[in-house]
């Protein structure tokens, strides 16, 4: 992978990690913006390279320094009028983060402004309407970000209970089919990716040791009530510390951009 920068000079970025013992591994790509929209909490240690001369740059220890976003009570889907309480956290602290969201008639506005209600390290959202659908996540003043959460408000009689979080590879994740006004253990259809995976008949899904395959796109029905919204379900695995050399012609690279390799 490569980039030129503002002087048109070349720079090529590549990435070393080492495999497990048993030797069965899988490396996965993805482009990591450090100053950007960073939603990964790997610890990465980074070498840089001189191209031409192959002179030891610097070694230095690049982390995410990220708060976690927190959604009470735990669900991406919620009816209207619902109340919805989200928090900032970092090391048991909520110091120096903002909440903030993009919605369809808004951009990056933050809790209190025209929304939520600020309470100690929270943000309340006393009564969820169709307009604060959207993404929510915390924000720093040094520019680092959180975990994105995408939450759904129906005006509809039927929502999915899912994972708000990303979901660890090998955990149980169970999938709740909820009416509002009706006993929640009433015989619902699930989907994932607009396909029938399976039928219930008390309402709940529970999926075992979920892999990379289980990710998807899922959404439940319930005869005479109707169907929920749809929500991404995503499946992580574990982090790793992994060597990054960057090497360029005559100038630095990008310092904004590198390709890390993660094992999973």
């Amino acid at each position: 992978m490569s980039e030129k920068d503002d002087e048109g000079n070349i720079c090529a970025v590549s990435a070393l990690s080492r495999g497990n013992t048993a030797g069965s591994e899988k490396l996965k790509s993805f482009t990591h913006y450090i100053n950007t929209a960073a939603q990964w909490t790997h610890e990465f240690t980074v070498l840089t390279e001189c191209h031409f001369s192959l002179v030891l740059i610097s070694l230095l220890s690049c982390t995410t320094n990220q708060a976690r976003l927190t959604v009470s009570p735990s669900s991406s889907q919620f009816f209207k009028g619902d109340f919805v309480s989200l928090s900032c956290e970092e090391d048991d602290s909520s110091a120096g983060w903002t909440l903030r969201r993009n919605t369809s008639k808004q951009q990056r506005t933050q809790c209190g402004s025209t929304w939520g209600k600020p309470a100690d390290s929270s943000c309340n959202i006393g009564m969820m309407m169709h307009h604060d659908s959207g993404v929510y996540w915390c924000e720093s003043r040094e520019g680092p970000i959180s975990n994105m959460v995408n939450l759904t408000v129906t005006g509809g009689s039927v929502i999915l209970q899912s994972p708000v979080l990303p979901v660890m590879e090998g955990d149980d994740v169970t999938l709740l089919c909820k009416t509002k006004t009706t006993p929640s253990n009433l015989p619902a259809a699930f989907y994932k990716d607009g396909s029938l995976i399976r039928k219930q008949p008390t309402g709940h899904m529970t999926i075992q040791h979920v892999s990379r395959s289980d990710e998807g796109l899922y959404k439940c029905d319930i005869s005479g009530h109707g169907e929920s919204p749809s929500s991404w379900i995503t499946v992580t695995g574990d982090t790793l510390t992994c060597l990054c050399f960057c090497s360029f012609q005559h100038s630095q690279c990008d310092d904004n951009l590198m390709t890390v390799f993660a094992l999973f």
